[in-house]
């Protein structure tokens, strides 16, 4: 399933520059695009986003849910 950024955000931008598909964008919190997520299937072995952030802020979203190969098929998409 894609990944959202929750309020819990405290704008670091840390996200942002590993993010493989460009798909977090700045706001407050900042937002992750659920058509461009693939939590890093396809790239890497885990969510580079989650790794990198401070304060534990990414979670699932549960308007999302999606199967590995479902997520490795939308990486192929975007990256063809």
């Amino acid at each position: 399933m894609a990944l959202l950024i929750n309020e819990a955000c405290t704008l670091c931008d840390a996200c942002v520059p590993v993010c493989p598909n460009e798909a977090i964008k700045s706001g407050e919190p900042y937002v992750i695009d659920p058509l461009k997520c693939t939590e890093c299937v396809g790239a890497k072995d885990e969510p580079q986003c989650k790794l990198v952030c401070p304060s534990d802020c990414i979670v699932p979203n549960p308007d999302f849910a999606e199967t590995p190969e479902q997520l490795q098929a939308k990486y192929e998409a975007l990256h063809g």
